[in-house]
């Protein structure tokens, strides 16, 4: 699995998630339950995770839904 986003941002999760299971393009969010150590103020982010023979295509989806600024740098 590699990291295709990292945000603190709870709306951007879901709307990434929605984008992803529209696609039909498998993936996990990750660290979401850290908001129960953190009291839910959000300062811990959350990851989405893609397969890596999903990877180029999810970056492009994102890409082509205006949310490629949010993207990871694709490095190994």
């Amino acid at each position: 699995m590699r990291e295709l986003v990292r945000t603190n941002d709870a709306v951007l999760i879901s709307a990434i998630d929605a984008l992803l299971n529209g696609a039909q393009i498998e993936h996990m969010i990750v660290d979401q339950n850290m908001s129960v150590l953190e009291g839910s103020i959000g300062i811990f982010p959350r990851r989405i995770l893609v397969g890596e023979d999903q990877l180029t295509a999810a970056r492009r989806l994102l890409a082509e839904a205006g949310l490629g600024n949010e993207l990871r740098p694709d490095v190994r």
